[in-house]
């Protein structure tokens, strides 16, 4: 995996889109390292794969389905796409227009808002959100 596919896989929403950074300072933030060791140093790629190479020998189906770091990007982006939308998945994962390879129409339109973006942080962990326009509701989808 190339460092730079991977260091998106690093990011989380909540260190960049829901920090509410952009909202003070009017500009993105470059995205930083979700996972560190003590010293501070971002886990590399190798460490990653290891961490799931040890998971896979005490939970057999990890690796019988290949759970990765991607695995759960993905699994979260789909949900978040199928219960918000195309625009808030976008952000969810952390794309910004700059970055968006197609513009269509349609994106241009639909961007999520940062409330958006919340409430759908905020369904996916079953927790209440500040920046969601909504409090969350268990067992409610919008």
């Amino acid at each position: 995996m190339s460092s730079r596919v991977h260091s998106h896989y690093q990011r989380t929403v909540s260190d960049s889109a829901i920090s509410g950074r952009e909202t003070r300072q009017r500009r993105p933030c470059a995205p930083e390292p979700l996972l560190r060791y003590r010293e501070g140093t971002p886990i590399s790629s190798r460490r990653y794969d290891h961490l799931w190479e040890r998971i896979g020998t005490h939970l057999p189906w990890v690796a019988t389905r290949n759970i990765s770091t991607h695995w759960l990007r993905h699994t979260t982006l789909t949900w978040v796409e199928r219960h918000f939308g195309h625009a808030i998945a976008h952000a969810y994962a952390g794309h910004t227009d700059n970055h968006h390879h197609h513009h269509d129409s349609t994106s241009v339109y639909t961007r999520a808002q940062l409330p958006e973006i919340a409430a759908a942080l905020a369904a996916l962990v079953s927790e209440t959100h500040p920046l969601a326009e909504k409090p969350f509701e268990p067992g409610v989808t919008p």
